[in-house]
């Protein structure tokens, strides 16, 4: 029978009723596979996946080819988002056999679960004569077929390991400069050809480099991505990917830690330049977040489909007639030109996808305008959700909303990271471990993975420094503990499961970064942002050694550690390091902790202590250093011990290792102080 009647990802949910008899994966399946003395076939996809819902609808609701899965393999049903540990090691294999991967995956696996012969899509009657062609190999060639999986097995293994080299400097940050500007595309920005996916991480490691031409390449790709069709242009919020190099089309799932992280980019790159549209960008996507993606318990939902009504962009793309139905002659003329509608149209069947590529001299009739095409949309059939919460894009999230919330003055953005965090904390961690997923107030079975502790962890420090609440900051080193405890690999590198989560065929090690920051970059992400806070070499030594990987991709692969590359100019800029204490009701605190948030000093860290009712003394001098790994007994964040009000009034000190130059009190003397400590990096 089909066993997915029970499962929490939406993704199995949609096979709950083929007529394949499915199991999730578990022992279960091992045990049924041993007992029948099949083979295993593995199928892995994700619910915003459009051609996972093809082959499904080809195949996996087809009563023959379902009739000859049954027959012959007990099938296994995987969602990619739960188990990135189970996509991990045979996507490896997937592109080992194949040279491509991809979703769906189709991994035919012996019953001990090694992968003998592997695939994405196949349309249902080339699936049908492979079906029938590995039973008959399973039953007639058993050994070559053993073989065959024993030998991909200790391939993978033996390929698993890594190479990593110093940790990075100067020479390492420009050796990248030059790989990425060799790969730059300087018509369309962005990097490469297409299919064209946003760099967030890149773009955050150009950000805060800054210097002109790695600014420039930041500010060519984030303009023309958010005018391009791969931005919603009526609600905000960014496609997965545009399928041409021009932006134009996208791949029309909505994923959460895209705009999350696009979210937080869009942010700091008004940090930076106070560009008008990146403001604009930053809060369109904010509001889109909480709009359609909050869930009742306060999380974010993970992706929006491609599809609505089987149709893949059917509810963003328009035709002129449409425009004119809706917004008269006129107006209908208007929006054609301002969002680049035509006859031929730029999508499929003569509709075309909403584009702002200039800016329109008429706002007012542009907001009208726009706010009418909206209402018309939300008439029209809505892509499905997949409502799980999984906890490292919860944690992506936390952080963009909440630095977000604060450098835009939108409170409410601050509480839905406080939320999300609220569910982060009361829901999916239990003794200091974290689940990976939930749904609907339900937490999942499957283990925290290594970016699931690093993404949150990050999110929680970034709320801790946007609200002071020192809660957030002791939950964040918790995480990081099970980190360094559970993930090491004795080598200054991490995997990406720890060493007590359930044993693969590999233990899986990705150091680069995808479309998120490896676990690995997160991780030493977190690590140094919690070492600055606390001083604790143990925390920064590990974030250092993690590095090690970005001297190696650097020169030649240098899109693929977008992250750790951001979190290098951190550490080579210290990172810088601002307490600021006092009444947290108090305007000038107020104005000296946004002033600190506002620099764009790379990896800056800000400890915020309310003053309100404390005996906090000042300490001039400010020359505390340490070793210490928790705020301990008293509850005070290392980095704000010793350090209080100056005569009574707010004060903020820039530190950089601990070691803290005299306090100030006006937001002027800090936004000098922080560029003094900076320069001197």
């Amino acid at each position: 029978m089909n066993r997915l009647g029970t499962a929490t990802s939406p993704y199995l949910l949609q096979h709950a009723d083929n007529p394949v008899h499915w199991f999730e994966w578990g022992e279960e399946a091992f045990t049924e596979a041993r007992r029948r003395d099949v083979p295993l076939l593995i199928s892995v996809g994700y619910s915003a996946c459009h051609w996972c819902h093809v082959m499904a609808h080809e195949c996996f609701e087809d009563e023959a080819t379902a009739a000859l899965m049954n027959e012959h393999f007990v099938n296994v049903k995987v969602d990619r988002e739960e188990r990135p540990d189970v996509d991990a090691v045979y996507m490896s294999a997937t592109q080992a056999m194949s040279g491509q991967g991809g979703w769906p995956m189709t991994v035919f696996a012996t019953p001990e679960g090694h992968p003998f012969y592997c695939g994405t899509y196949f349309p249902k009657p080339h699936f049908q004569r492979l079906l029938s062609g590995v039973a008959a190999a399973w039953r007639d060639e058993r050994e070559q077929v053993i073989t065959q999986g024993a030998k991909v097995v200790a391939a993978l293994t033996d390929a698993s390991s890594f190479p990593t080299g110093p940790v990075p400097g100067r020479e390492a940050v420009v050796e990248a400069l030059q790989n990425l500007t060799g790969e730059f595309d300087p018509v369309r920005g962005g990097f490469g050809g297409a299919p064209k996916f946003p760099p967030s991480m890149v773009l955050e490691f150009l950000l805060r480099h800054g210097g002109a031409e790695a600014l420039s390449m930041a500010e060519h790709t984030l303009s023309a991505m958010a005018r391009g069709g791969i931005y919603d242009q009526l609600a905000g919020g960014f496609a997965r990917y545009s399928v041409d190099a021009k932006w134009v089309v996208p791949h029309f799932e909505k994923m959460l830690y895209d705009n999350a992280l696009l979210l937080r980019v869009y942010t700091h790159w008004w940090r930076t330049t106070g560009t008008v549209l990146a403001r604009r960008v930053a809060l369109e996507t904010a509001d889109w977040l909480l709009a359609e993606m909050r869930t009742p318990e306060g999380g974010f939902a993970s992706a929006l489909d491609a599809d609505s009504e089987g149709v893949e962009g059917k509810f963003y793309v328009w035709t002129p007639d449409e425009l004119r139905e809706v917004l008269g002659e006129e107006d209908a003329a208007f929006a054609a030109a301002a969002f680049s509608v035509t006859r031929a149209g730029t999508f499929e069947h003569g509709a075309s996808v909403l584009q702002l590529l200039n800016d329109v001299p008429d706002s007012a009739r542009l907001a009208r305008v726009r706010a009418a095409l909206l209402a018309a949309r939300a008439g029209r059939v809505r892509p499905g959700r997949d409502d799980k919460v999984v906890a490292a894009w919860n944690g992506l999230a936390v952080a963009a909303l909440a630095e977000t919330g604060l450098l835009f003055e939108r409170p409410d953005l601050i509480e839905a990271a406080r939320q999300a965090a609220e569910l982060l904390d009361s829901l999916h961690i239990d003794r200091g471990r974290l689940a990976r997923t939930s749904k609907d107030g339900r937490v999942g079975a499957n283990a925290g993975v290594l970016e699931d502790y690093a993404d949150v962890a990050e999110g929680l420090l970034a709320l801790y420094s946007v609200t002071g609440e020192t809660r957030w900051f002791a939950r964040a080193g918790e995480l990081l503990d099970v980190v360094l405890d559970r993930f090491g690999d004795g080598e200054g590198g991490f995997y990406d499961t720890a060493d007590d989560a359930e044993s693969l065929f590999q233990r899986p090690k990705d150091p680069t970064d995808n479309a998120t920051p490896s676990g690995r970059f997160a991780a030493a992400g977190a690590l140094l942002t919690y070492a600055a806070l606390t001083g604790s070499a143990r925390h920064r030594e590990a974030a250092l050694q993690a590095l090690g990987t970005v001297s190696v991709l650097a020169p030649r692969h240098a899109r693929f550690a977008g992250w750790g590359l951001a979190v290098t100019e951190a550490a080579l800029a210290g990172p810088v390091e601002v307490a600021v204490v006092g009444p947290l009701d108090a305007p000038n605190t107020r104005a000296l902790h946004r002033t600190a948030l506002l620099s764009s000093s790379p990896g800056l860290v800000v400890a915020l202590a309310d003053t309100e009712g404390s005996d906090m003394e000042g300490d001039p001098e400010g020359d505390a250093e340490g070793d210490t790994a928790h705020p301990g007994g008293s509850g005070v964040v290392p980095l704000l011990e010793g350090r209080g009000p100056v005569r009574g009034a707010p004060a903020a000190y820039v530190c950089r290792g601990f070691t803290c130059r005299m306090p100030v009190t006006s937001p002027a003397d800090l936004a000098e102080e922080i560029s003094g400590t900076a320069a001197g990096s």
